[in-house]
C-alpha cells in the first residue's frame, strides 16, 4: 500500500527486533485486556501521519483486532492522498477560516480518491495480512444520512444527521471488517465530504461501540503542549470539557475531544485519543497496562456508567 506523503513526515525508525521470549511475555501480560474485549466493538478514525509513514502498520494492527477477536470497524480519511490527486488535476486546494472548501471539481477528485483508491487499498492490504474486509462508504446502504453545512462557502461539505448501521452489522456478524470512506449523499443525490473525526464518532455511537479511538498526530491531551510529559492519561466526559473551558484543550484538539464526548453521550463506553505516528499505538492502547498507556482516555461520568447499569439489571436475561 502506498500513500502519498505529506510534506513534513518524517521518515519512520526501524524498529529494533523482539526476541520471542519477550513476544511471548507481552501477548500473556495482555491476556486479561484481550479477554475483556473479546466481541467487543471497535471504531477507530484513522488519518493523519498514520497513513502516511507507514499505513501498513495500523492496517495490520487492526487486521490483529480481528484475529484476536474484537469486532473492529475502521472509518478513514485521506487529506494527503486527495491534495496529492487535486495537484495532479491542476485544482488549486481552496480554504475558508481553515477549512477545506469543497467545490463541485474537488468532490470529484474526494469521491474518487477516498471511496477508491484509499478504500480499496485498505480492503486489499487487510485482506493479504489473511483478514477479510469489506469496503464502504456513507453513500452505501444509506450509511452515514448527511446535509449540507449551513455555511455555503464551504461548498458540497456535509455533516452527519443520522447513521444506518445495518450494512454495518451485517458486515460485523458475516466476520469482515467494515472500512468506512466518508463521504455522504444528500436527499438530491449529491456527494457530500465528511469530516472523518465526526462520522467515526456517529458511527461509533450507532453501534453502541465499546471504544472509539481516534488516531492523531499528537500523544493526547496534554496539559502543556509543549511538555510530552504533561499527558493526561484519563478523565472523565465532565472534566474533560472544563479542560476546553479552562484553555487547557484549545485549537486543533477542541473538536477531536467534542466528537469523544459526543460519542459518549451516545453510549460508547470509553475514547481514546492516540498518536498515530507511534508504532502499534493502537494495541498498546488497547491492550497494554493502564499505567503505560501513552494516549489519553475519555471515560464516561459515574453517574452515566451507574445508570446504564441499573438499566442492565432491570433487562430480563
Amino acid at each position: 500500500i502506498k500513500f502519498a506523503p505529506s510534506g513534513d513526515a518524517a521518515a519512520e525508525e526501524a524498529l529494533p527486533p523482539i526476541s520471542p521470549a519477550d513476544r511471548a511475555r507481552a501477548l500473556a501480560e495482555s491476556l486479561p485486556n484481550i479477554a475483556a474485549l473479546t466481541g467487543r466493538t471497535v471504531v477507530i478514525k484513522y488519518g493523519g501521519a498514520a497513513m502516511v509513514t507507514s499505513p501498513e502498520r495500523t492496517i495490520r494492527d487492526v487486521a490483529a483486532l480481528h484475529a484476536l477477536g474484537l469486532r473492529p470497524v475502521l472509518v478513514h480519511g485521506g487529506g494527503p492522498e486527495i491534495n496529492s490527486w487535486l495537484a495532479k488535476v491542476g485544482i488549486e486546494p481552496k480554504f475558508v477560516n481553515g477549512l477545506r472548501v469543497t467545490d463541485a471539481a474537488t468532490m470529484e477528485v474526494v469521491a474518487m480518491v477516498l471511496m477508491g483508491k484509499v478504500n480499496k487499498k485498505i480492503v486489499a492490504t487487510m485482506g493479504a495480512a489473511g483478514v477479510g474486509a469489506v469496503g464502504l462508504s456513507g453513500v452505501d446502504g444509506g450509511l452515514l444520512q448527511a446535509v449540507k453545512v449551513e455555511n455555503e462557502a464551504l461548498g458540497f461539505v456535509g455533516e452527519v444527521v443520522g447513521v444506518d448501521e445495518t450494512a454495518l452489522e451485517a458486515a460485523l456478524d458475516a466476520g469482515l471488517v467494515p472500512i468506512v470512506a466518508t463521504v455522504a449523499a444528500d436527499d438530491d443525490g449529491n456527494f457530500l465530504n465528511i469530516n472523518a473525526d465526526t462520522a467515526a464518532a456517529a458511527i461509533a455511537g450507532a453501534l453502541d461501540a465499546d471504544e472509539f479511538i481516534l488516531m492523531t498526530d499528537v500523544p493526547g491531551l496534554l496539559r502543556d503542549v509543549k511538555d510530552p510529559g504533561s499527558l493526561i492519561r484519563e478523565v472523565d466526559e465532565e472534566a474533560a470539557g472544563k479542560l476546553i473551558q479552562d484553555g487547557v484543550v484549545a485549537g486543533g484538539m477542541v473538536p477531536k475531544v467534542t466528537c469523544c464526548l459526543s460519542a459518549l453521550h451516545a453510549g460508547v463506553s470509553a475514547t481514546h485519543i492516540i498518536d498515530g505516528r507511534r508504532p502499534h499505538s493502537l494495541l498498546e492502547e488497547l491492550f497494554g497496562p493502564a499505567d503505560a498507556k501513552q494516549g489519553t482516555t475519555i471515560f464516561r461520568d459515574a453517574t452515566d456508567s451507574d445508570s446504564d447499569a441499573d438499566l442492565d439489571d432491570a433487562r430480563p436475561p
